[in-house]
Parts: C-alpha cells; sequence; structure tokens
C-alpha cells in the first residue's frame, strides 16, 4: 500500500471519473442503534402505558482522502491508466515519437519525475519583499547599492528618464511588476531589473501555481501542469506551499491526462485570410491566429507546452510518504 501525502486532489473530475466506473461515490457512513423499552401500567382493559427510549448515534466519516486512491485502483484494474515514469527518462522515447504514440492526448498516465513548483505570483512578491528589506536597510544607512554616476554639470536628467515614471494604475490595471518599487540592491540587483523579470514571469507561466516535471538530466524535455486553485488540498497561500516545499526539485507524481504535445511545427503563419470579396474568413483568422500563438508557444514566451513536451490536465499530485524500509535500503546502496 502506498501512503500519499497529497499537494493537489481535483475532487470534481475525480468524483466524475469514478462514478462512471463504479456507477457512484460514497461520500458517508451511518452508524444507527435503537433500543425500545415497553412498560405497562394497570390492567390491560383500563390503561396501557407504553413507553419507547431510543439511543441513535450518527457517525459521518469523510471518504475524500479514500477518492482518488479507489480510482486509481480502478483505472489500473481497467487497464486505462498507464504508468510511462520510466519512458520519459529516455531520450530517444522523445525524439523517435514513440512517446507520444503510447500516450496520445487524452490518454490517462502516471508519470513521476524530479519536478518543482513556479508561480509567478510569488516571485513577485519575494522581489517585493526583497526591495523593501534593501529599502529599510539604506534607510538606515546600511546603503550597499551601487552609487549612481555623477551628473556632469549643466547636463541635468531629461524629463521621463531614469526612475520609473509615476502611475496610479486601478487594481484591474495593476500587474504583479507594480509591487516592485525603485531599488538598488546588492549584486546589481534593482527595481528595474526584478520589474523585467517579472514581466517575463506572468507570460512564460500564467499566474497561478505550475508543476513543472524534468524527467531527461538535460531539461531538453518539460512535463507541465497548472494545479487549478480550489480544489481540494490547494487550498493554502502560494508563500506558505513555497515555505513548506521549497524551491528545489524533489520527486512528485501526478495522474491525470496528456493536454497536448509541443508543436514541432512553429513557423510564423502568413495570416492570410481575407477573402476576395474583401470578406473576413472567419474560420482562417481563427486557425491563423491559433498558428501564431503556436509560434510564440515555441519561443516560450507564452504558456503552451514546448516540443518536445506536454502539459497535463492533473487530478492528483502527490509525494510517496517512504517507509523505515525502503529509507534503509536507499542508505545501503
Amino acid at each position: 500500500m502506498i501512503l500519499r501525502e497529497f499537494l493537489y486532489v481535483d475532487t470534481d473530475k475525480v468524483r466524475a471519473m469514478l462514478a462512471q466506473l463504479a456507477g457512484g461515490v460514497a461520500e458517508e457512513e451511518r452508524e444507527t442503534s435503537r433500543h425500545e423499552k415497553r412498560n405497562t401500567v394497570g390492567p390491560r382493559s383500563v390503561a396501557q402505558h407504553l413507553q419507547v427510549t431510543g439511543e441513535e448515534r450518527y457517525t459521518q466519516k469523510s471518504l475524500g482522502d479514500a477518492i482518488f486512491p479507489t480510482l486509481e485502483d480502478e483505472l489500473e484494474t481497467q487497464g486505462l491508466l498507464r504508468d510511462i515514469s520510466d519512458e520519459v527518462t529516455e531520450t530517444s522515447e522523445w525524439t523517435s515519437g514513440n512517446l507520444k504514440r503510447i500516450a496520445p492526448p487524452g490518454s490517462l498516465i502516471r508519470v513521476t519525475a524530479m519536478g518543482s513548483l513556479m508561480d509567478a505570483r510569488y516571485a513577485a512578491s519575494v522581489f517585493s519583499g526583497y526591495a523593501s528589506v534593501a529599502l529599510g536597510l539604506q534607510g538606515l544607512g546600511l546603503d550597499f547599492g551601487p552609487k549612481p554616476a555623477p551628473t556632469p554639470p549643466g547636463k541635468g536628467k531629461a524629463k521621463g528618464s531614469g526612475s520609473r515614471p509615476k502611475q496610479n494604475p486601478t487594481d484591474q490595471e495593476k500587474q504583479l511588476e507594480d509591487s516592485i518599487p525603485d531599488f538598488e540592491g546588492p549584486d546589481g540587483a534593482d527595481g528595474k531589473t526584478l520589474r523585467a523579470i517579472t514581466r517575463i514571469a506572468r507570460g512564460v507561466f500564467a499566474p497561478g501555481l505550475h508543476l513543472n516535471l524534468f524527467p531527461l538530466d538535460s531539461g531538453e524535455a518539460l512535463i507541465s501542469a497548472r494545479l487549478e486553485e480550489g480544489r481540494q488540498y490547494l487550498d493554502t497561500e502560494a508563500d506558505i506551499l513555497f515555505a513548506r516545499y521549497g524551491m528545489e526539485r524533489q520527486e512528485w507524481t501526478m495522474v491525470g491526462s496528456i493536454g497536448s504535445y509541443g508543436p514541432e511545427d512553429t513557423s510564423m503563419p502568413d495570416l492570410d485570410f481575407v477573402r476576395a470579396s474583401g470578406a473576413v474568413d472567419r474560420g482562417s483568422f481563427a486557425e491563423g491566429i491559433n498558428v501564431f500563438m503556436k509560434h510564440l508557444g515555441g519561443l516560450g514566451f507564452v504558456d503552451l507546452p514546448q516540443h518536445p513536451g506536454f502539459s497535463v490536465i492533473p487530478f492528483a499530485v502527490y509525494r510517496s510518504i517512504p517507509r523505515s524500509a525502503d529509507l534503509v535500503a536507499f542508505h545501503e546502496r
């Protein structure tokens, strides 16, 4: 039996799939006991007193933790779930296209690999906190930042250059990088650089928690998943998740369906969507936009799978808790 520490469970998807396989999902257990006591007072022909005493105990037991393991076992029993943990560690499986043949889009898979978490919101929060510390230390006279070059006489700064322009965006217009003020810190870090990094982060990884698995040591293939908020077990703030699990790669197991593979052809489209009559061909326009987004995905500029990797629609993400015997065997190797 595997003891799992769940990071994420999409209970809605798990219940829906288990209901299709098993015809329903048990949600609670009920235990009831009842005792009756009958007392007769006086002659039966005159009066009769019936006293009924009962005891009923209701126990509700949450079966949430058992739902996903039940689904996982059921999928394996019916041959619907394939573990591709070994295949994804072989470079030849990726380059030959065999992986895509044995696990096409829509396949239910389980994959265990080294991976790490990524959240652009958390990165922006860390950078903002770093700026706050740097400014605080400078306010105490601990100015460890590089000194700006002196301005030559008569060469004042042009209006609008240098410092970040002041803006008062509404809450809807604010971006992650807006929380990072201007500052100069050690090792050349400054507000402008960290804002640029944050802009890239929110483009490459849409704000939210992502799990990135790196099955190859070379890092050439990426298995990515967006962990949707509001699902069971993913109810903690990002900073708490990162404080618990850290930023280093560790072994994760993910079960879900393959969303899509990164396209090999990411050439620029011609965007020829205007008919001879001058009308816009809506179908061609939509396809042209999709091809253009594939091109951007191939460059890594948007949150799309990049060849030869693929995306996963996750049902659950967990770590297997090692038993003492497993730890002893590991240290003996």
